[in-house]
């Protein structure tokens, strides 16, 4: 029999298995190739698996590793994965703990441009309202590299073309990990100044790596936020980056750039005296057709016979006199009759017809009222009279005339039953016309028979 001490525990053999898989050089760093698995993005950390057509794997990648990952990984996407292997104690399970991912057959910064570029096109970013850049721009705020050529091309280009514009200077990464969040900032602070006319953000050519801050969401959403017309130059003319995109102009080069930021101030300047050529001439030409038409209108007749000018307006006043007297007269005559016919009207509805059969109306109410009362106090009278009668009939008096009488005891009370009288008691008699003293001889039961 085996000794219980030859057992081993579970928790005893899983440290043991794990030791053996973190101890073993080939699996301290594993490059691994599969399809990904029951994925769905979490807020931390990524727990999915990894397989291929005979086999799976479960498969974690920590939050520090996955924020390097430039695209958004998807069920069913081919990926190269890199981590080590080691077990899970809780469940006894081994797994692989992903430091870097990338899609098989297919860069990774370029998977995440394209799906960013997806996103946005469908929100509509891309195609939104472009603002227009100022014509005469008074400044011009310039967000890249102080040291890089391309804030030297905008600086020689705007001189050459308009010297008059303020150029100013926003120092900003444009490579490296931070370069994104520093152009983010530079674009905020360019519209927190509000005095700038045009925006341009720009960086020289590169790889996609290099040129990778332009195509972040951020400063894309920043870039589309921008109060002030933005002018985006990143790369060379065959690269088109997220900030081409979403900005209201894309430059080939920064040369570009600034002429498109700026005019010709010659051409301008020789336009403007052009257009003052041309506005001269025109008031000449003006002037020249007003004087002609003075000269005629000085020969016309009006000048020479100035009462002609108001020959018609005579003629028109008399008419218009004529028609306002004929007019009145129609107006005058038509009241006249609207006030005999209401005359007559108001003859038939005199005060005084109505106030008269107004008194002889009371008159009759009143006596009407005179009769209506006498039948009715005739009618009380004789209800009262049949009311004494009835009283009458049911008077104590009455009864006691009939030979009927009442007792009562010195009190004044009402001796009623047999038990109220005592032998020798004083009792009072009641009769008709007086009231006879006497005394209690005898109680005497009735005869209930």
């Amino acid at each position: 029999m085996v000794e219980r001490t030859d057992y081993l525990s579970v928790t005893t053999l899983t440290k043991y298995l794990r030791a053996k898989f973190d101890r073993d050089p080939y699996l301290e760093r594993v490059y691994l190739t599969g399809e990904i698995s029951n994925f769905r993005l979490r807020p931390a950390h990524q727990y999915f698996s990894l397989k291929d057509d005979h086999a799976k794997i479960s498969a974690v990648m920590f939050r520090s590793a996955f924020k390097k990952v430039k695209f958004t990984p998807e069920t069913g996407m081919k990926v190269l994965v890199v981590g080590r292997i080691s077990l899970y104690a809780p469940n006894g399970s081994y797994q692989i703990y992903v430091e870097h991912m990338e899609p098989d057959g297919i860069g990774a910064l370029y998977q995440a441009y394209e799906q960013l570029k997806k996103k946005l096109a469908q929100e509509g970013l891309f195609n939104a309202p472009k603002r227009p850049l100022v014509r005469f721009p008074k400044r011009i705020a310039v967000v890249t590299s102080p040291s890089g050529a391309v804030i030297r091309d905008i600086i020689t280009t705007t001189r050459r073309r308009y010297p008059i514009v303020q150029l100013v200077l926003f120092p900003t990464l444009v490579q490296g990990d931070g370069a994104a969040a520093d152009i983010v900032a530079k674009i905020q602070q360019v519209n927190q100044l509000d005095n700038f006319d045009t925006l341009i953000v720009g960086r020289g050519g590169g790889s996609i790596e290099d040129l990778w801050p332009f195509n972040e969401e951020k400063v894309a959403r920043a870039i589309a936020a921008s109060k002030i017309p933005v002018i985006s130059s990143v790369g060379h003319e065959t690269d088109t980056t997220i900030a081409d995109l979403v900005a209201d102009v894309r430059a080939a080069t920064p040369t570009a750039a600034a002429e498109l930021a700026v005019p010709v101030l010659s051409d301008e300047v020789l336009k403007l005296q052009q257009q003052q050529v041309r506005l001269v001439q025109a008031l000449r030409n003006r002037l020249a057709l007003a004087k002609k038409q003075v000269d005629r209108l000085r020969q016309s007749y009006v000048f020479r016979q100035p009462q002609r000018l108001y020959d018609g307006y005579l003629q028109n006043v008399d008419q218009l006199n004529r028609r306002l007297q004929t007019s009145f007269n129609q107006v005058l005559q038509t009241k006249q009759q609207q006030l005999l016919v209401v005359n007559g009207r108001l003859q038939q509805h005199q005060p005084q017809m109505r106030l008269q059969q107004a008194q002889r109306d009371v008159t009759r109410l009143h006596q009407q009222l005179t009769q209506t009362m006498q039948r009715y106090l005739r009618a009380k009278q004789q209800t009262v009279q049949q009311q004494i009668q009835s009283l009458d009939y049911l008077s104590p008096l009455k009864i006691m005339g009939r030979g009927y009488s009442y007792v009562t005891d010195d009190t004044g009370n009402v001796l009623k039953k047999a038990q109220d009288f005592k032998p020798d008691k004083k009792i009072d008699l009641h009769v008709t016309d007086a009231v006879v003293a006497a005394k209690v001889i005898k109680v005497k039961p009735q005869d209930k028979k």
